[in-house]
């Protein structure tokens, strides 16, 4: 079984983690990911405390294993922090933000502590705020980017700065070539976000899991598109219409730009999306899904077909252990 050091601190079996692709993450997810071997992940930020208890506890009904929360520190997560820590999570990750002081609150809590950074010197940083481990995330990553180095280059650039430090790859990683690749460059797992969204326990609307499935590599672009709710935070998405409009106007800052203000989409809870809003289309969503926010990486063209999580990271460990064999 294909193993690191870092699987051994985690308590995990394979070196596949499922990243936190917002509101399309689900306990189910999280767990079955867990249970396969790998570690499932929760992105908590734009819960409450209470919702966000109730699917810690989700998650461990369905697993014993290891598996870990995400909050943005962009956000005002303090309570929903506090909220995890008092549930005993096993891991808190962060991103987008300075995460001084936040490990060593999270060590006190007998929790681990990673960190997403986009460059050498945000690892560094991260490192020397006493994070248990770095995730560099090169920019093909789908959703919302840190920064604009590539996977290749960003990996063994953050390994060596922050060495013995174990680094977590992301970005681009679709199937286990990638995840070969990333452990030769030096990291001690894949952190996959696309992949997942075809995960049939993601909350993703059957009409997004159909565009993932017949996109391209070229079919992303990195914009400032859909920014409603996270200001000036670059991210990767599909190509559809929004974006063609806002495009052709120029990419216009708002509020002036096409449609700005239209309701494109209404979720489970009756919540109104718009135009420019940063919200994926979930299972139940209804309206003009196709026109929403539909992060994918790079490595969009090789998710395939909805298949479930265990099934996701069996293969993609099989398909890593092929890669490395060939190369002996």
């Amino acid at each position: 079984m294909l193993a690191t050091p870092l699987c051994t601190t985690l308590g995990i079996e394979v070196p596949v983690i499922q990243a936190p692709v917002g509101s399309a993450t689900t306990p189910a997810l999280a767990a079955a990911v867990t249970e396969a071997g790998g570690m499932g992940t929760l992105a908590l930020t734009w819960d409450t405390p209470a919702r966000a208890v109730a699917k810690i506890r989700e998650v461990r009904r369905r697993t014993a294993g290891t598996f870990g929360v995400n909050l943005v520190l962009d956000f005002p997560v303090e309570e929903i922090l506090t909220a995890c820590l008092d549930e005993g999570v096993p891991l808190v990750s962060t991103f987008w933000g300075d995460p001084a002081g936040l490990p060593d609150r999270v060590h006190a809590a007998g929790a681990l502590h990673f960190h997403t950074v986009g460059g050498v010197e945000e690892a560094r940083r991260a490192a020397d705020a006493g994070a248990d481990a770095v995730v560099a995330q090169g920019w093909e990553a789908g959703g919302h980017v840190r920064g604009e180095v590539s996977t290749m280059a960003l990996v063994p650039a953050v390994v060596d700065a922050v060495r013995p430090l174990p680094v977590v790859a992301a970005g681009g990683i679709g199937d286990g070539r990638g995840l070969a690749a990333a452990l030769a460059l030096g990291a001690q797992a894949g952190w996959l976000g696309t992949r997942f969204l075809t995960a049939l326990e993601a909350d993703t609307h059957e009409r997004y899991r159909a565009l993932l499935r017949d996109a391209t590599e070229a079919d992303t672009v990195h914009t400032r598109c859909f920014d409603g709710g996270w200001p000036d935070a670059p991210h990767r998405a599909l190509r559809n219409a929004t974006l063609a409009r806002w495009e052709d106007a120029g990419c216009p800052r708002g509020p002036g730009r096409p449609g700005e203000g239209e309701v494109v989409a209404t979720d489970r809870h009756g919540r109104d999306h718009l135009r420019y809003a940063d919200m994926v289309p979930t299972a139940d969503a209804t309206g003009n899904v196709d026109e929403m926010a539909l992060y994918a990486g790079q490595s969009v063209a090789l998710t395939g077909h909805p298949t479930p999580a265990a099934r996701l990271v069996s293969t993609l460990i099989k398909e890593a252990e092929t890669t490395l064999d060939t190369l002996h």
